[in-house]
């Protein structure tokens, strides 16, 4: 029997590991994790932030315990989650997340394996955890210790780590580790605000964990005691982790010289894989790919660049690494660019093809600039809470959550970054014209771009908000009425139907589910906070009574920017947009609103 492995962590303090965790911490792939940092090149801002994913997956290992034990799981299943937190960034990619940047952006690299594309670091973390087995003392010592079949066990683990709760028997054992509440978001905030020195990540770690409770095989915030006062502290504590969340990624990840450290990597790096592609071909760039995620840490991903990259990308590395960062003379936040512009620009970045001809289009325009949009992501969307045995959505409940949700998903940027010694003989007025002029060019004629090669389902969401609008809204004496949706739940439910029409389908792919006792998607909550944050959609805040206890709803109503937004993408989905037309024509009296009346002059723009 080893002894237990004792670690002193700066954040967590002792942590000890036993025989089995030893064995799995020594594997080349957890060991692979410590020249990984875990902000990629954050460090430019916060010298501090050179931790690494390697002491962030023991971190996440030991909150995962702690969990564990304030829940009073059975300590095999403790096991387990500690096993699943300690491997669940073993297939993270060097530099963080800018290798999927690459992927996204260019869909010929995606490697295929087992006849599926692999773009994210959890499909490669999946893998490399499945195939740990290969190794005949970690198969023999699990069979042994854990009584089943190696490959069995792993397998188990893999869904774990990456929070596939839909795949397993105990669902809260995913969720534990990757869920809106978990184990990787409590040690990345605790770690990455004592490395950086920003305050702002810092949470209650104590409280939140003591705000978790298991009902009906999944994780929800509540009282274990069912006290009122103990609900309106889980609710308290998980909203100061959502604030501290937002917090961190302003400060932190979207620091405008973080964006551009990240923004040169990247150009850098795509450039080097071009090369190499053309060299090697197209299946062997694949290959390499493949090992950026399994084998590769941050140095190895310098040394390719150098290996590979035409003249301008090495310049823009000796920049990286000599510390002249490119400086941003142009920005346009959401603040700034009207509704329909900032929808445009939301779809584009989340379409990598469409991201990259904008971004290189814009480039041209200005000469030797770089350019990045980016949009927020990873928006929290299915916590729920327990309130006199009655559930709902952490969001439904909480006003706070529901504007911070609201908050993250509208951040988004659009930068010119030039390098430094340029600065002085740009005029910053003329660039960010420049930029408006191409923008409002460009934009509508890469969302024609996207339609041409995929549907986009949120725009869907926008024609069935647009055929409501069309039917029930009225003109009268300088006033306009128009319907405003009750409950979201009829959004879901009928975008369920459409998911499962001939005509409809492939305009409203999304994935539902059935856990909360009515359809629901994650992806279609996400789709409509992005509606609401762009301006498209406003969401009104209503309180009714039940039981005896006052709650709150949420109720949409189709702006103006986001009506003529609908009536300008309407003709290119005209059969699509005709079907949906006339669902809610039939069913007009079941649909849940009310009409709220304005002046005309407050709802539209004067012309």
């Amino acid at each position: 029997m080893q002894k237990p492995l004792i670690i002193h962590d700066p954040v967590h303090k002792t942590i000890v590991l036993d025989e089995f965790e030893q064995m799995l911490l020594n594997t080349r792939h957890v060991q692979r994790l410590r020249n990984i940092q875990q902000l990629g090149l954050v460090d430019h801002v916060y010298p501090g932030a050179k931790h690494t994913r390697f002491e962030h997956s023991i971190g996440t290992m030991h909150v995962a315990s702690v969990i564990g034990q304030s829940l009073s799981l059975e300590e095999e299943d403790i096991r387990r989650i500690r096993i699943a937190g300690l491997l669940h960034d073993v297939g993270h990619s060097a530099f963080s997340h800018a290798v999927e940047s690459v992927l996204k952006r260019n869909p010929q690299l995606q490697p295929v394996i087992e006849g599926r594309k692999y773009i994210e670091h959890e499909a490669f973390s999946k893998n490399v955890i499945r195939m740990l087995p290969q190794d005949d003392f970690i198969a023999r010592y699990t069979e042994s210790e854990f009584g089943t079949d190696p490959f069995h066990f792993f397998d188990e683990i893999a869904k774990i780590a990456t929070g596939d709760a839909c795949a397993i028997s105990k669902p809260y054992l995913a969720q534990i580790i990757a869920g809106d509440v978990d184990a990787d978001r409590i040690d990345f905030l605790l770690r990455d605000s004592y490395h950086t020195g920003v305050s702002f990540g810092l949470i209650d770690a104590d409280q939140i964990i003591d705000s978790l409770i298991i009902k009906d095989g999944n994780i929800v915030l509540g009282s274990s005691e069912g006290l009122e006062y103990g609900n309106e502290m889980a609710l308290t504590a998980a909203e100061s982790m959502l604030i501290s969340r937002a917090h961190h990624y302003t400060a932190i990840i979207h620091n405008p010289k973080t964006q551009a450290a990240r923004v040169m990597l990247l150009y850098a790096l795509e450039d080097a894989l071009e090369h190499f592609r053309n060299v090697t071909g197209t299946e062997a760039a694949k290959g390499e790919i493949v090992r950026f995620f399994t084998e590769y840490n941050d140095n190895d991903l310098l040394v390719f660049i150098r290996l590979h990259a035409a003249e301008r990308s090495l310049r823009l590395l000796d920049n990286l690494q000599k510390g002249r960062i490119y400086v941003p003379v142009a920005r346009f936040s959401q603040k700034v660019l009207r509704p329909s512009t900032r929808m445009a620009l939301a779809t584009i970045a989340r379409h990598g093809v469409a991201k990259m001809k904008f971004e290189s289009r814009l480039a041209r325009e200005q000469g030797d600039v770089l350019v990045d949009l980016d949009v927020a992501s990873g928006v929290p969307k299915s916590m729920r809470i327990s309130i006199e045995d009655e559930e709902s959505f952490f969001y439904d409940e909480s006003a706070l959550a529901n504007g911070l949700v609201r908050s993250i998903s509208r951040q988004l940027s659009l930068t010119t970054f030039v390098h430094p010694d340029a600065v002085a003989g740009m005029d910053r007025t003329v660039v960010s014209d420049r930029m408006h002029r191409v923008v409002d060019e460009l934009s509508p004629r890469l969302l024609g771009f996207i339609r041409a090669e995929q549907y986009l389902p949120i725009e869907g969401i926008i024609l069935l908000f647009y055929a409501i609008y069309n039917i029930f809204k009225k003109e009268e004496a300088g006033f306009i009425s128009m319907p405003r949706l009750r409950h979201i739940t009829w959004l879901y439910r009928t975008i369920l139907q459409f998911s499962d029409h001939n005509l409809l389908k492939n305009l409203f792919e999304y994935s539902f589910h059935e856990r909360y006792g009515f359809p629901y998607s994650d992806k279609v909550f996400e789709d409509i906070q992005v509606l609401v944050a762009m301006g498209i959609v406003d969401e009104d805040l209503r309180y009714y009574e039940k039981n005896g206890r006052y709650r709150q709803r949420y109720e949409y109503v189709l702006t103006y920017e986001g009506s003529e937004y609908a009536r300008r993408i309407a003709g290119s989905y005209a059969s699509e947009f005709k079907q949906i037309e006339s669902y809610v024509l039939i069913n007009k009296h079941s649909i849940p609103k009310d009409m709220v009346t304005m002046p005309l002059a407050r709802y539209a723009p004067l012309k």
